[in-house]
């Protein structure tokens, strides 16, 4: 079959918005990419809507009125997070509105009120239709009671404008019932909000308007500082009540795209890269990502200090924005990393002249250029994506036979196609600059998905049980003899016989209630809180033992209850092993270079603190009681099965050689095993499985 490539090399104005403030019932966050339509010189825009709101997630039901130009954006990806509680999701519709635009917007039970003012203005310098500019708009701001945040507002402006923001104006109509508070600044110039730290915990919702003005030189003072057009962005910061350090924050790591950075996507190019963060303090529970539809976020790991998410954009045929924002951040259970943004520019590329074909075979692409269309580009710096597959060409034509499984050619997912691609380019060797043009030429043959056959369709990461095979996790808790227990041993297992496996305890708490209303922590990034819990260090790598010393931590009870957080972890390389959680020098690339099973919590049950005198157990091999385990499902979130086994491979009675340890091991020698009979009589009695397990 025959396609006509129409590209394009030309870069497009975008726009750049920012959303107006709303009312007293508003939503946690919204932007308006306003783009003028020059059909009718600017009188109308195609205005994109991004809004956050808060949990249960609203309906995409009456954005749109029946006969409007206008489209809601449905995502089989929905943006969502869990801070600030009690959650939130990101709901995007675009629609043709007044370029000076007023209106309340319901969604879900919130009334939003938007004000925008996009033109149109001609600009003199090039005759064309002003465009307005880009917020970005990042996830909810967080913020502690007494800590000073800036929260830096990455803005963007394709006719190279200067953009200022400014507090949006009730008397001038740009919010309703909207308060400016004493402990929310704003640097106009920079787009910088300073939250000073004076304000009681709450939810604030921040009114601004950002604008574009033309650029003067420094040396001169402005004399007209009418902006070109005023676009809205409303923003909430969620103040929280903390005892941690004012600077404790998660930070980027790694390979990260810096804050404020462009992407530039041709057609059917996948852009894909990884936000790594390092948090000290707290475990990250989430990246909270809010960006353009079907962004793809997978692989999300939290372990110990590091957290790591990977995303991917495909660019295919679509009405969205020139400029595309994607803004994250890492949230913990207290802190919130500085929002980071980077932009996704689409390249509109130029329409070829008649001629021009690209045949799509079963094993081939075929394309026929003419040469007359490529003025003043030299021939011989044309290549495709691999440079082992020819170009050539005649004194009328330039063609080239493009394989599908060589060439360079890259395989890409959109919608319900799949789609082959490659780019012929100019590609010169190291030479001074030049004033010649450059070809770039992206080529792509779209194939229905129900006609393809072979792994290439199929190919995914492994399963965890593919990988790991099937395991489960385990609590085991041994205890002295004694009217009252003041010593604790807590075994963390897993059954998983995949070799060069390593067990992960990230975290682990206790409480005196089942609900774990009020905790204790036990273990924090992999390390002990305190020197009230102690790492006994064994060779096993299915094993960590705790010791713990109940007259440090004084529980006020007889029962307490113990909660982990644990993964299996297996290093790529034999000559590796996988990242140590309580060393504060571990990197981002231990983490990238291991695989990782999602993190499991795992509770105990209830665990007495008094010892009494029990009723005789069933012995079993080896002096140990049998108990009851839940087994743990691998893909399918909690497990409900359950299977009978022994104490796996630790405890009085079986051998494992241990070295007492802090942070800083040093050799000592365990206590003697207790003979069998007693084992009996005490394990069964005391020793505990995991009760319930729950996925995150």
């Amino acid at each position: 079959m025959l396609h006509r490539v129409k590209l394009s090399i030309s870069l497009l104005g975008f726009t750049l918005v920012l959303l107006g403030p709303a009312c007293e019932a508003s939503s946690l966050g919204l932007t308006v990419q306003a783009v003028p339509l020059d059909s009718n010189g600017g009188t109308t825009v195609r205005a994109h809507f991004t809004a956050i709101a808060s949990q249960p997630c609203p309906a995409l039901s009456g954005l749109c009125d029946q006969g409007e130009d206008c489209v809601v954006y449905p995502t089989s990806l929905p943006f969502s997070g869990d801070q600030p509680a009690p959650g939130w999701c990101v709901r995007q519709w675009q629609k043709t509105v007044p370029s000076n635009y007023r209106s309340s917007i319901s969604l879900g039970s919130n009334t939003i009120y938007v004000s925008m003012n996009a033109g149109p203005v001609i600009r003199a310098n090039t005759g064309r239709l002003n465009q307005p500019p880009y917020v970005a708009l990042p996830p909810p701001l967080r913020a502690r009671v007494n800590c000073p945040h800036d929260f830096s507002l990455s803005v963007k402006d394709l006719d190279g404008d200067r953009v200022r923001c400014r507090f949006a104006l009730p008397d001038q109509g740009e919010c309703l019932n909207c308060t400016q508070y004493p402990f929310i600044e704003l640097d106009e110039d920079q787009c910088l909000l300073t939250f000073t730290g004076g304000a009681p915990a709450g939810q604030y919702s921040i009114y601004i308007m950002a604008e574009d003005l033309i650029p003067v030189p420094k040396i001169r003072q402005a004399t007209d500082s009418t902006p070109l057009s005023s676009i809205p962005v409303q923003l909430t910061l969620t103040v929280e009540e903390s005892n941690t350090m004012c600077i404790a924050e998660p930070v980027v790591d790694g390979d990260t795209p810096k804050d404020d950075s462009t992407m530039f996507v041709l057609p059917y190019e996948e852009v894909k890269f990884d936000a790594v963060y390092m948090s000290q303090l707290e475990s990250v529970s989430e990246i909270a990502v809010v960006g353009p539809p079907e962004l793809y976020r997978v692989n999300f790991k939290s372990v110990g200090s590091l957290a790591m998410l990977s995303m991917a954009w495909i660019r295919s045929e679509n009405n969205l924005t020139r400029l595309l924002p994607i803004c994250f951040a890492a949230n913990t259970m207290s802190l919130q990393s500085e929002p980071t943004c980077v932009w996704l520019y689409q390249r509109e590329m130029k329409t070829l002249p008649a001629g021009t074909e690209l045949t799509c075979e079963k094993t081939e692409m075929i394309l026929v250029l003419p040469i007359t269309s490529l003025t003043n580009v030299n021939l011989a710096e044309l290549q495709l994506n691999s440079a082992t597959c020819p170009v050539t060409y005649n004194s009328t034509h330039l063609t080239a036979h493009i394989s599908l499984t060589g060439c360079g050619t890259k395989t890409v997912s959109a919608g319900s196609e799949l789609v082959y691609t490659n780019t012929l380019q100019s590609v010169r060797p190291y030479s001074p600059i030049v004033r010649r043009p450059s070809l770039i030429l992206p080529l792509a043959c779209r194939i229905p998905r129900v006609q393809v056959k072979g792994p290439q369709f199929n190919v995914t990461m492994p399963t965890e049980t593919e990988v790991f095979g099937v395991f489960e996790f385990q609590l085991e808790f041994y205890l002295p003899v004694g009217s009252r227990i003041s010593q604790l041993d807590l075994y963390v297992l897993s059954n998983c016989s995949i070799n060069r496996t390593e067990l992960i305890v990230s975290k682990c708490i206790q409480s005196e209630t089942a609900d774990f209303a009020i905790t204790t922590p036990l273990i924090q990034q992999g390390c002990s809180t305190s020197n009230s819990t102690l790492e006994v260090v064994t060779t096993q790598t299915n094993v960590k033992i705790y010791r713990l010393d109940l007259g440090s931590l004084a529980p006020t009870g007889t029962t307490m209850y113990v909660q982990c957080t644990v993964n299996l972890c297996i290093a790529t390389l034999p000559s590796q092993k996988c990242p140590d959680m309580c060393n504060t020098k571990a990197t981002s690339s231990e983490l990238v270079t291991s695989v990782f099973t999602r993190s499991y919590t795992v509770n105990s049950g209830p665990v007495s603190l008094l010892v009494t005198t029990p009723a005789p157990p069933t012995p079993t091999p080896g002096g140990i009681s049998t108990t009851t385990s839940t087994a743990l499902g691998n893909n399918a979130g909690p497990a409900s099965s359950t299977a009978s086994s022994s104490s796996a491979g630790a405890g009085a009675g079986t051998a494992i050689t241990v070295t007492t340890a802090t942070q800083n091991p040093t050799t000592s020698h365990a206590p003697k095993p207790t003979s069998s009979t007693a084992a009996g009589v005490i394990l069964g009695t005391l020793i505990i499985f995991l009760q319930n397990i729950f996925l995150y």
